[in-house]
């Protein structure tokens, strides 16, 4: 907990420097919200069960669709755009696998009533910040950004007949990076696609060129919407961000409330086997919830994959227990050792004392245990010359101090102040 603390710490600390403001949330919502979204396949992923009131409920297994409802219910008294973040658990019932847990831990971070680029690229600009601000580097890691319309524009140009699935189309781009080649054709073209139309759609994706899918769609929808993707990535470059970003359309997010752009997060050097976080824009889904129609976009970085990422590139957090300062207390002490322990306490530091009426070599290991840097010890000897003992753990040497003068007017006295 100390170190995954100290990541939710830096990555909140950029939330709140780009005026995010933290809320929460609820920890059980009605199914359908994900079932409407994504189809009813998808209770298969969820903690989801009958509730005593008859109704289907599940733990939540993300936050969006949670935070469109709450912008819905109370959109009119909020001045847009609505920053939030929230870092909490949520669970999803599938394989446990490298960074993938049915219970993890994530932060969220939405931007609502912002259409334009820059709240994308502001979203960008956040995640990238936290990850530069763990001592990460542009060559250690990568965001994947794509863009939903371009992507189901393109499918829909195929569709003469009225007979593709886009969104099961769109759910095997979405798994492209995971199953065999053939596979994903076969998906393509049970979605309703022609082999050859899936090869060449497969291909223009590939390439990622946006004027070649403009110009073989032949749509404004697409043409618009490579416009708008060009835009984010224009605008991220004024944030400063755009070192991160490659443009990939192959990445297309799994849930089917996206509709702008999208992306994902990866360890450059592939070494950890799945997206590290990921985000996008979803226009429709707070209007879908009964609220007026309200732009969206976010971003939910992961602890568990983060965390890989972070030790690959040597910069995890240290998870050692440390303590500032222990008071050792020996004899009839107490009321003196707890003033100091308190005094202490009241300049910011970390501070133990003994509660169990050890020997002195029990809180000595103790304090050694739990990383003390400094170990004050009040002994009756001590006092009866007016003096503590101010003990520097790392070579154990001591010194003696007036115990009136301990703290007293230092913010952090230790052996060198004494010596």
């Amino acid at each position: 907990m100390a170190a995954r603390r100290a990541v939710i710490d830096a990555v909140e600390g950029v939330c709140r420097s780009y005026g995010f403001r933290e809320i929460d949330t609820p920890r059980v919502e009605r199914a359908q919200m994900w079932t409407d979204k994504s189809g009813e396949e998808i209770v298969e992923e969820l903690y989801a069960f009958e509730d005593r009131g008859g109704r289907h409920v599940t733990l939540t297994p993300e936050l969006t669709p949670t935070v469109a409802r709450m912008v819905a219910a109370r959109q009119q008294e909020l001045a847009k755009p609505i920053k939030w973040f929230s870092t909490r658990p949520f669970w999803r019932y599938e394989q446990v696998q490298q960074g993938r847990f049915r219970q993890f831990y994530q932060t969220n971070a939405d931007v609502f009533g912002a259409a334009s680029p820059a709240a994308d690229a502001e979203i960008l600009a956040v995640a990238a910040d936290a990850l530069t601000g763990l001592g990460l580097t542009a060559e250690e890691f990568e965001f994947r950004v794509s863009h939903r319309e371009v992507l189901e524009g393109l499918i829909n140009s195929y569709d003469e007949g009225g007979e593709i699935d886009s969104r099961a189309a769109m759910r095997a781009v979405d798994k492209s990076e995971t199953v065999p080649e053939r596979e994903y054709y076969d998906l393509l073209v049970e979605a309703g696609l022609t082999l050859d139309q899936a090869r060449e759609f497969d291909a223009l994706i590939e390439r990622s060129d946006l004027d070649a899918v403009a110009e073989t769609a032949g749509t404004d929808r697409v043409r618009e919407a490579t416009e708008n993707l060009q835009a984010v990535l224009d605008t991220a470059e004024d944030f400063g961000v755009r070192r991160y970003c490659r443009l990939s359309l192959d990445t297309a997010r799994g849930f089917d409330y996206y509709t702008g752009s999208v992306f994902e997060c990866f360890d450059s050097a592939g070494e950890v086997s799945r997206a590290v976080f990921g985000g996008g824009r979803y226009d429709d889904l707070i209007e879908s919830f009964g609220g007026q129609s309200t732009p969206a976009v976010g971003v939910a970085p992961g602890y568990a994959p983060l965390g890989l990422l972070l030790e690959r590139a040597d910069v995890a957090p240290e998870a050692a227990i440390e303590t500032d300062y222990y008071v050792l207390r020996v004899g009839d002490t107490r009321s003196v050792a707890a003033r100091i322990a308190r005094e202490l306490r009241e300049r910011g530091h970390v501070v133990e004392t003994d509660v169990a009426d050890r020997s002195f070599g029990a809180q000595m290991s103790y304090a050694d245990a739990v990383g003390a840097e400094t170990v004050v010890i009040v002994g009756e000897r001590d006092l009866a010359d007016g003096t503590v003992t101010v003990k520097r753990m790392r070579d154990g040497e001591q010194t003696t101090a007036p115990v009136d003068a301990f703290p007293g007017d230092r913010e952090r006295p230790t052996y060198g102040d004494f010596a």
